[in-house]
């Protein structure tokens, strides 16, 4: 086994498990949701997703080649509320992630330890992918936070639901194991 080739298997596997929460909370959500947001000093779901977006695609092109911050890409912007519908938030959602996975599906073991830049900060390949996964996890977990707010009592479990833990370990008891 190469510690290298199995390093990138499993943080695919993760940068997967968190957009998964996203995705799950997004689809929870209706037209009006994914606008609210509790004051001017916080942001949409809306928002959020944009910016992710707009990360992902500058941080993740040309990522062996080019800064990841972009000459293209208006950050501030991205915190605007102007994504149109659900349907322009999800296009630029996914378009962001498949960026991401292209990239990581394209990279070997052997590019770990090179040299990326990030606004001009030298990151090893592993540096900034760790970076990347800390900073969407954060901000989907944002996105849970507010979907959870939003849903109240209609708010459909991500993980394991209250007080249900002990069931949920003897499911997984139950299991063979891989």
């Amino acid at each position: 086994m190469n510690f290298g080739n199995e390093y990138l298997k499993v943080v695919l596997d993760r940068f997967k498990s968190v957009k998964d929460l996203g995705d799950k909370t997004i689809n929870q959500l209706s037209e009006d949701d994914i606008h609210w947001h509790l004051n001017e000093a916080s942001n949409s779901v809306a928002v959020i997703a944009n910016h992710l977006g707009g990360n992902m695609v500058s941080r993740w092109s040309d990522f062996l080649v080019s800064d990841g911050e972009k000459s293209y890409r208006n950050r501030d912007q991205e915190f605007e509320d102007d994504i149109s519908s659900k349907q322009e938030m999800i296009a630029v959602w996914e378009k962001g992630w498949n960026t991401l996975f292209a990239t990581l599906n394209s990279l070997e073991d052997q590019d770990l330890l090179k040299s990326v830049y990030i606004r001009g900060e030298s990151h090893t390949v592993l540096e900034a992918i760790e970076r990347q996964m800390a900073h969407y996890a954060y901000h989907i977990g944002q996105i849970v936070y507010i979907g959870k707010q939003i849903k109240g009592e209609n708010w459909e479990s991500l993980s394991i639901p209250k007080g249900k833990s002990k069931e949920y370990l003897q499911q997984k008891l139950k299991k063979p194991r891989s």
